[in-house]
């Protein structure tokens, strides 16, 4: 049995490298991207059922000033009109998200 090489072996430990680097990055994108649902989770549940009206008012006008900035595609804009409305109470955002099929995400409120 013939022994690999130097540069056989260093090519085969720079492939284990690269796989592992892609490894982590898609491990870290994942994490991120379940923060990113858990806070928005947790926003939404405290816009539905916080038992302090003015807090769920000022977080409900803090989105709504913020968002329309934040928000740069139509149809990322379009997720958010029943929370934009500026009549929006405080379980609409909530309702109008179960409604069109949030509930069925998986995500808990």
């Amino acid at each position: 049995m013939a022994r690999k090489s130097i540069e056989q072996r260093l090519a085969e430990i720079e492939n284990q490298r690269k796989t592992l680097k892609a490894r982590l990055g898609k491990q870290e994108r994942t994490h991120d991207t379940r923060r990113k649902v858990l806070l928005g989770a947790l926003v939404l549940h405290r816009l539905e059922s916080a038992g302090d009206p003015e807090f769920t008012k000022r977080l409900g006008d803090w989105l709504r000033r913020e968002l329309p900035g934040f928000l740069t595609r139509d149809g990322d804009k379009e997720l958010f009109v029943d929370l934009l409305r500026k009549d929006a109470g405080a379980g609409s955002a909530i309702t109008d998200a179960n409604a069109s099929g949030r509930e069925g995400s998986g995500i808990a409120s």
